[in-house]
């Protein structure tokens, strides 16, 4: 007779699923690539800076390495990473306004990833342009939104730079959009 455990024994530990983890840490050498921030040169007509921040619900930008952005529309994609000081910079051509399937017109925007060290998975959300308020108001995305917090999604425009920043929670959160 055998005086060790028993074959049907319960486990010493209980056992359980193991937790989501976060993005992070985000490894912005190894993901970013010579201007990969940078889809329009000084010959396109249309070509737009954009810099702005990515703030968490205190309203402290998260510096390099904690965030990072993707931004695309059309054939046209960017990724920049915060810096030291906590902003993103990225050069696009302003994109033309987008007709879906079903017919509906779409104001000019950019789709905009949000990676973020304390988020499961990306953030996504829509940037807007300031000076296409008429097709704005008539975009079927930011319709669906409160009038409130619409302004969110635009971008602000500081002499030659478009200022878009990213609050990713508190009273200034962006709307983000299910992906």
């Amino acid at each position: 007779m055998s005086s060790g455990p028993s074959q049907h024994a319960a486990p010493a530990t209980p056992t359980a699923l193991t937790p989501s983890q976060t993005i992070g840490p985000l490894y912005g050498f190894a993901l970013m690539f010579q201007d990969s921030h940078i889809s329009a040169g000084p010959e396109d007509a249309e070509m737009i800076h954009v810099e702005g921040s990515v703030l968490d619900g205190e309203g402290r930008a998260l510096t390099y390495p904690d965030a990072m952005i993707e931004a695309w529309q059309g054939r046209q994609w960017v990724r920049a990473r915060t810096d030291q000081d906590g902003m993103f910079r990225f050069t696009v051509r302003k994109p033309q306004p987008l007709r879906t399937g079903d017919g509906r017109l779409h104001a000019p925007h950019l789709n905009v990833a949000v990676f973020a060290a304390g988020l499961l998975k990306q953030a996504m959300t829509r940037l807007y342009f300031p000076d296409e308020r008429q097709a704005n108001e008539q975009d079927p995305v930011l319709k669906r939104l409160p009038p409130q917090d619409r302004h969110r999604l635009v971008a602000q425009r500081e002499n030659d730079v478009l200022r878009f920043d990213i609050h990713l929670q508190g009273d200034d959160a962006v709307p983000f959009f299910e992906f």
